[in-house]
């Protein structure tokens, strides 16, 4: 029998979710709550927002779903997955307490700490003045964190003091990523070294780690900007050698989700680790809740299995049952680049129609991803900051490179930009 899919969201992580749950043999309808114009054509949108529960409720009864996909963490924050399940509805994603494991910094870094999983050093603070105090007496630069969910804007690395103490202010007392997130704060020490994401499969005791990617934060070339969302993506990072795999599976994955299963919060879904590489060892940096984005895209691009399985086994608590040749990858890596609206991270304008989708579909083993577009009177247009994520494969990091930005080039809309370097601290070290 077929299974319908419900995949909630409408950025460039749901599409390519949409897209790659299609290629099931078991997939019936996959639809896209609310969707964007990628999954409009890849799959069937459905006119309303993942926040209306009920409405969302009634749809999956109605239409026979047989899983729910989440992708947003404030959904899953919100507690959309708790009120799924209790209306019977099989859920791909983790419950409301366990997603404070990304919604709450302070909750995550007691966590960290209580399972002893190596972490920055770091202190909280539910008031400005205390804080003030702290960063200025520090002799080193410092992060500082709101503690609640702020769209992936609510960490201020400060490279000193009077930076620390500013951004104790734009949390704290300006309330720039709203009241709720900046109401406590985490200052911890900045680490030094190389980031690399890991995102692993969780379903009761059982952990299954995906291959290692790398994501460019700052909106420019060369690192610089403010952080956005993720400019682009590679996968597999090279600096992700088997051993740093296996170190992640035993001192960042393992303590973690045994602490949750504990604390009677088990982790079900797929858990991200930030990972900072530093001369004292691997250090988490935090842990998300859900796929990231654009991390995603390279992953699905690479992932040769069927993905429908493997979530259906995640949500049914049987993927410790899976065969060991359930999950096949391309050899090939993949490089995603995101192209983004004028103005992004900042204040955007109005839509603008997109040219040159056509052209890039036609290119071989390249994909383009939708995240901010939307289905216009005559053609596709912007709808948000970071527009497409344009994913290609290649026999070499080069090669994949090459095709994304072939593709890129060939994709217009007034006002796009996007970094030029993606790949190339990896491309670097070769």
């Amino acid at each position: 029998m077929k299974i319908n899919v419900v995949v909630v969201g409408k950025g460039g992580r749901e599409h390519a979710l949409v897209w790659k749950l299609s290629q099931s043999p078991q997939a019936g309808t996959i639809y896209c709550c609310p969707g964007n114009a990628g999954t409009a054509k890849d799959g069937v949108n459905v006119p309303f927002d993942g926040t209306d529960f009920e409405r969302l409720g009634r749809f999956c009864l109605k239409e026979n779903v047989g899983l729910v996909v989440i992708g947003p963490e404030d959904l899953l924050a919100l507690g959309l997955s708790d009120y799924l399940r209790e209306r019977g509805i099989l859920v791909f994603g983790p419950t409301k307490d366990a997603a404070r494991i990304e919604s709450s910094k302070v909750f995550s870094k007691n966590l960290m700490r209580h399972a002893d999983v190596p972490t920055a050093d770091f202190r909280v603070f539910d008031h400005p003045s205390s804080a003030h105090t702290y960063v200025g007496s520090r002799d080193y630069p410092v992060v500082v964190k709101a503690d609640g969910l702020a769209a992936g804007k609510g960490v201020v690395v400060c490279k000193d003091i009077p930076e620390g103490l500013k951004a104790v202010e734009r949390i704290m007392i300006d309330e720039e990523f709203g009241r709720v997130a900046g109401k406590q704060i985490v200052v911890e020490k900045k680490l030094d070294g190389e980031e690399v994401s890991m995102l692993a499969l969780v379903s009761g005791r059982t952990i299954l780690a995906l291959p290692p990617t790398q994501d460019h934060k700052a909106v420019f070339d060369g690192d610089t900007g403010p952080n956005t969302g993720g400019m682009g993506t590679y996968c597999p990072a090279p600096i992700g050698t088997p051993e740093l795999i296996l170190e992640a599976e035993e001192s960042v994955f393992v303590p973690i989700v045994h602490a949750m299963k504990r604390s009677r919060n088990p982790f079900s879904g797929v858990l991200f680790a930030g990972l900072m590489l530093t001369k004292q060892g691997t250090k988490v940096l935090e842990y998300n809740c859900r796929f990231g984005d654009p991390e995603t895209q390279v992953i699905l691009m690479r992932l040769k299995s069927d993905l429908l399985e493997l979530l259906l086994a995640v949500a049914q608590e049987r993927l410790g049952e899976l065969p060991d040749d359930a999950v096949i990858w391309d050899p090939r890596p993949a490089v995603c680049v995101v192209m983004c609206s004028a103005g992004y991270p900042g204040k955007l304008e109005g839509s603008k129609p997109i040219s040159g989708l056509e052209a890039a579909a036609l290119l071989p083993d390249v994909k383009v991803f939708h995240a901010g577009t939307k289905v216009g009177v005559k053609r596709i247009e912007t709808d948000g900051g970071r527009v497409l994520g344009v994913t290609a494969l290649g026999n070499t990091l080069a090669e994949a490179k090459m095709k994304a930005y072939e593709a890129v080039k060939l994709i217009t809309f007034q006002g796009a930009h996007y970094r030029t370097d993606i790949a190339d601290k990896a491309l670097r070290k070769k």
